[in-house]
């Protein structure tokens, strides 16, 4: 009986001990992931805002027809302003998101080098591939209404040095932790 009682109390002892280490670790984890979360929310706060304009359109203007498929399918010139010291590249992302389908893709580039203006009909970086499969940029088009054309740039710590031909989700999931800066342009158009 009194061995029986022992291995009860050494037993009692032994869940404890493991109960308490585990609790610890289980503290430990719910403290690292609080701290990662007010990292990247410090990140959000801090993200530098870029200026994007365009000589061609203003923000939420009609694109002019030039610069879609009803006109030359040319890429419109853009102005980016505001880039921090420390930027290495920048990424540019034209979606569409009033698309009937969902997001549609027109222009997908990254590794564009540091520079204040994208030019009209240009090829500023190594080009992703769009939502018709295509390395180009691949202007308005939409099939009905009015839809919201966006023009995002984003400001790297680096380049990314992916292979032409990349998807937006690609370039979205390896520019992640490397935007210092971001900024967009919003344009309208619809079909004649």
């Amino acid at each position: 009986m009194k061995y029986q009682i022992l291995y009860l109390i050494f037993f009692i002892i032994l869940i404890i001990g493991c109960s308490t280490t585990k609790i610890d670790e289980l503290h430990n984890n719910q403290i690292q992931d609080f701290i990662k979360e007010e990292n990247n929310v410090n990140q959000v706060i801090n993200m530098k805002e870029l200026t994007v304009s365009s000589t061609a359109f203003g923000y939420k203007k009609s694109i002019p027809s030039k610069y879609t498929c009803d006109g030359d399918d040319i890429n419109p010139p853009l102005t980016i302003e505001n880039i921090p010291q420390g930027a290495i590249s920048l990424v540019l992302i034209n979606d569409d998101p009033d698309a009937p389908i969902g997001n549609w893709d027109h222009w997908i580039v990254y590794d564009i080098p540091i520079t204040n203006n994208i030019g009209e009909d240009s090829v500023p970086g190594t080009q992703g591939q769009n939502s018709w499969k295509r390395n180009e940029y691949g202007g308005p088009c939409p099939p009905s209404n009015t839809h919201r054309y966006f023009f995002k740039v984003y400001a790297l710590d680096e380049n990314l040095n992916i292979a032409t031909g990349a998807t937006k989700s690609e370039i979205e999931l390896a520019m992640k932790d490397k935007v210092i800066a971001k900024g967009e342009l919003i344009g309208l158009y619809s079909r004649i």
